[in-house]
């Protein structure tokens, strides 16, 4: 390949930035209907205080890029909000504890068990007192694994005033993190608000697909239709494959000097990742051709608006 390194392909391309980058970056957020829909009713949930909400989801479906979308959206002014991503399941009741009651405002939580949930008590009676919300989401939620967590976080949710929860906390995590649920049955009664994030269809990749390109500074679609359709086909709609995978075509096509990157780049490069073409169907068509003739339609669409 003549060109060796993404500037190579970002130029070849016309673009400013790389667009599939699989770092965390908001300025590429996308707003599929799945995640607005949670979203939505994720924000209902913590501003109604119903008190415990969970986000499943495979892996790669955006459940990490919502946690911090619905962060950006917790105003200073009306919440008090913190998100703690769970590195490995060996957190035990108290280490969880403590950091909680540090990102909701305790300076120096004590190192007894109750006396840090009398801290978390009265600092949360604070943050009511000045008619905030108290949010704590928790990233990778499947890590919590044991009885003793979950009832320390229904011990949590019990902390409350005549009339309303005091805290409010949102699972992130994959399918999993159900089975951990039900470890204490309780809690998992107490969940008010569930959202399933699943992939994307076919229109929704090429959107998907156009949207990070023109975040990038992309003026046009450098991926031809059947392309598209390939790479929903061979990422199965999840949006860490679709980034992976265009990622490295655009890498190819730049090597080849092509002006788009065709349904071959896709397949070759596909082989070469290890991925398998999934059973996922163009947006329920039967007819490959009239699925792409769709996304053809659709992106023409799409650049119109541009």
């Amino acid at each position: 390949m003549g060109q060796g390194t993404s500037m190579g392909y970002l130029e070849h391309f016309g673009l400013q930035h790389e667009p599939f980058s699989n770092a965390p970056d908001a300025r590429f957020y996308f707003d599929s209907e799945p995640h607005v829909q949670a979203l939505r009713r994720l924000l209902f949930a913590v501003d109604s205080n119903k008190g415990l909400g969970v986000v499943v989801g495979d892996i790669g479906t955006g459940k990490t890029t919502l946690a911090r979308r619905m962060l950006e959206h917790l105003d200073q002014q009306r919440y008090q909000s913190s998100l703690l991503i769970m590195v490995h399941s060996g957190v035990t009741p108290e280490w969880l504890l403590k950091h909680i009651a540090m990102q909701m405002g305790v300076s120096s939580p004590g190192e007894d068990r109750l006396v840090i949930l009398r801290q978390l008590y009265d600092r949360l009676l604070e943050i009511d007192a000045q008619g905030r919300r108290a949010v704590v989401l928790i990233d990778e939620a499947q890590m919590l694994q044991t009885r003793e967590l979950m009832e320390e976080f229904r011990g949590l949710l019990n902390l409350e005033i005549p009339g309303r929860k005091l805290l409010n906390i949102v699972f992130f995590g994959l399918p999993e993190l159900e089975e951990n649920l039900r470890l204490d049955p309780p809690l998992a009664q107490r969940v008010a608000v569930r959202c399933q994030l699943g992939a994307l269809n076919a229109r929704g990749t090429a959107s998907y697909i156009w949207h990070r390109l023109q975040i990038a500074g992309g003026q046009r679609m450098v991926f031809e239709a059947d392309a598209i359709a390939a790479v929903h086909q061979f990422s199965s709609g999840v949006p860490r494959l679709i980034n992976t995978l265009c990622d490295n075509c655009l890498f190819e096509g730049a090597g080849l000097r092509t002006a788009q990157v065709t349904e071959q780049i896709v397949i070759d490069m596909a082989r070469a990742l290890d991925l398998q073409a999934g059973s996922a169907s163009l947006s329920g068509e039967v007819d490959l051709d009239d699925g792409i003739a769709q996304i053809e339609a659709m992106l023409e669409r799409l650049e119109m608006k541009f």
